[in-house]
């Protein structure tokens, strides 16, 4: 009888430290070859910024992640294969670092989106504008003449 109480006190400290185990790791995955995004990144984080780089340059996300070898129908996501997913990188680079220089810009409850993001060139294209945009004519000033005339009445 004393046995089965230790088989039995033994089984249960060895389920609740298996338990606890599991209930210490992490509940989101860790992605594999994230560069510029923080390493501890959640699902839903991920998700998030995936979905705005899909709004802001009009793409799905076969345009920066190459498909797998075994499977042409899935996407490899850690893969670096299609140089748009560099590019990308660059382009997150680069706007943290005119949003801190510029506009000294932290991310806080306040503030959450940053003032240049993809979509401030993009406009849901996937390649912006190399040229400004074009000024519009506008009506030159009106001449002395032109402003002591009587005006036309309006109905």
């Amino acid at each position: 009888m004393f046995f089965k109480k230790k088989i039995t006190v033994a089984g249960t400290l060895v389920a609740l430290v298996v338990l606890g185990i599991a209930a210490s790791a992490p509940a989101d995955p860790t992605f594999k070859n994230l560069k510029v995004l923080p390493k501890n990144t959640t699902h839903e984080q991920l998700d998030s910024v995936m979905h705005m780089f899909n709004s802001s340059l009009g793409v799905k996300c076969g345009f920066c992640h190459a498909a797998q070898k075994d499977n042409p129908k899935k996407l490899d996501f850690a893969s670096d294969e299609k140089g748009e997913k560099n590019v990308a990188r660059d382009m997150m680079r680069m706007t943290e670092r005119i949003n801190k220089k510029f506009f000294h810009y932290k991310k806080d409850e306040e503030h959450p989106v940053p003032p240049v993001g993809c979509f401030s060139c993009h406009h849901g294209s996937p390649h912006p504008e190399a040229n400004a945009p074009k000024e519009e004519k506008k009506a030159p000033p009106p001449t002395p003449a032109q402003q002591s005339a009587p005006q036309p009445a309006s109905n």
